[in-house]
């Protein structure tokens, strides 16, 4: 029992146990239940080699990822630093001199030689569970760092592959862009030639110039665009600005066609900010135990061991052995109400980690839920443009013939085309924001990183 009490002793201070949480059965947005498919490497969903090569680049050269791969290896380094603390510490001194007194001072002129050789032992007795809650705080740390860098690493692909997918959609648009720009300054010319003749007033000249202006603006305020998220993905990629690779384009990208979401409660174990929350909370919790044990007694014992000699040939004989064994017990009683203040402040640390664990879990819930709704609506709203898009075709169509037959006026057709080119440009856009709202889910589940993901980049791999 005395070997135990040198040893451990109890621990004071709270034990961690996760908060009671009001978790739903379901989300509001009706989906799929299926927890593994939320675990998958996502992107490979999308068959695009490009997106593959991006995001493999990405994690292995991303500035921030490396950053946060560099925490664990310092908060991994704290945990053992902190960790020797509860086992003995024992050090070996060697020392070697020569003196010389001055001959008027009690009888100096004598020239001394010495050495010494010993070990130094000293051990702090953990009563309390001080030490051991400390070292309890700092495996935590370490915890909450890993789920950190895994939350940057999951938001990080889901970055690429959203600005890879908005590159698809600015380059389709800048395409529709510079084909309508075409089409409107072939109908510039055809109307110029049937003002000359004298068959169309001014007017529909001016009107299509400034279709044709219109579009010109839109090819270059597309370009601009392009080039600007080319810049941003190379620096997510950890490269220098450059061309961005394309693989399929944007109409033929896959879309999943049912995208399950697992259970609410997954969310506790998945969702690496709310894990990270979580041990937060944890380490906060256990520094409670510490605070308490620094107003507690605390016993150190300190032992050491050697021999010392004037000659270094008889320095280990028996004689010349010296030890000493010293036991410190030390309990503060002028600062008691100051350590209250600090165990105090130490609760109220823990309150507020409780409180942003909380938080957490919330705003995952809500995350999920507006991500579900985000597909579903993506999807219906994409559909309605595809009709919208099939619609003003055949509108453009017939308006042009029927101006052409001398039917109709010129801003007929100029109102048709328009809304085709509009047509055109949202159903690309509603198109990248589907593909989009898929990352976003499986961003938002907290699922799609898996440590043999492409090129075996991830933080189990890269530590």
């Amino acid at each position: 029992m005395a070997g135990g009490l040198l040893l451990g002793g109890c621990m004071v201070g709270p034990d961690y146990q996760r908060p009671a949480l009001d978790m739903p059965s379901s989300y509001r947005e009706p989906a799929p239940i299926d927890d593994t498919f939320a675990n998958l490497p996502w992107w490979g969903l999308f068959a695009d080699p490009a997106l593959d090569a991006l995001i493999e680049e990405a994690l292995a050269n991303n500035r921030d990822l490396g950053v946060a791969l560099a925490r664990i290896e310092e908060a991994a380094a704290i945990l053992s630093v902190v960790r020797a603390n509860q086992f003995p510490f024992f050090d070996i001194q060697a020392g070697a001199g020569r003196t010389s007194t001055s001959e008027d001072v009690l009888g100096g002129g004598v020239t001394d030689n010495s050495f010494s050789l010993g070990g130094v032992a000293s051990f702090e007795v953990d009563l309390w569970g001080k030490l051991r809650r400390a070292t309890e705080a700092a495996r935590a740390d370490l915890l909450s760092t890993e789920a950190a860098a895994r939350n940057v690493t999951i938001s990080l692909i889901a970055s690429v592959a959203i600005s890879y997918f908005q590159l698809l959609d600015l380059e389709n648009r800048h395409g529709i862009a510079v084909r309508t720009l075409a089409s409107r300054e072939d109908s510039l010319g055809i109307i110029r030639e049937r003002y000359g003749k004298g068959t169309v007033p001014e007017l529909d000249v001016n009107q299509a110039e400034i279709e044709a202006a219109d579009a010109q603006a839109s090819v270059a305020a597309l370009e601009r665009a392009v080039r600007e998220t080319e810049n941003a993905l190379s620096v997510l990629v950890g490269s220098r600005p450059r061309v961005i690779a394309r693989g399929s384009p944007l109409a033929a990208q896959r879309v999943p066609v049912e995208v399950p979401a697992g259970l609410p409660l997954s969310l506790l174990e998945r969702r690496p900010d709310i894990l990270a929350a979580e041990q937060q909370l944890a380490a906060e919790t256990a520094r409670i135990g510490i605070a308490r044990a620094q107003r507690l007694p605390s016993l150190s014992l300190t032992g050491s061991f050697g021999y010392a000699s004037r000659d270094l040939s008889d320095l280990v004989d028996s004689g010349n052995e010296s030890w000493n064994l010293l036991a410190n017990l030390f309990a503060p009683i002028f600062n008691a109400g100051q350590l209250r203040a600090v165990e105090e402040t130490q609760r109220q640390r823990a309150e507020q980690a409780r409180l942003g664990y909380e938080q957490a879990v919330l705003n995952g819930l809500r995350d999920v839920d507006d991500s579900l709704t985000r597909v579903r609506t993506s999807r219906n709203e994409h559909l309605a443009r595809q009709r919208q898009l099939a619609a003003a075709r055949n509108a453009a169509r017939l308006s042009r013939a029927r101006y052409d037959g001398g039917l109709v006026s010129y801003l007929e057709v100029l109102d048709s085309e328009r809304s085709l080119f509009q047509a055109e440009l949202l159903e690309s856009q509603t198109r990248q924001q589907q593909l989009s709202a898929v990352v976003g889910l499986y961003r938002a589940l907290g699922g799609g990183w898996l440590a043999d993901a492409p090129g075996g980049d991830g933080p189990a791999h890269k530590r």
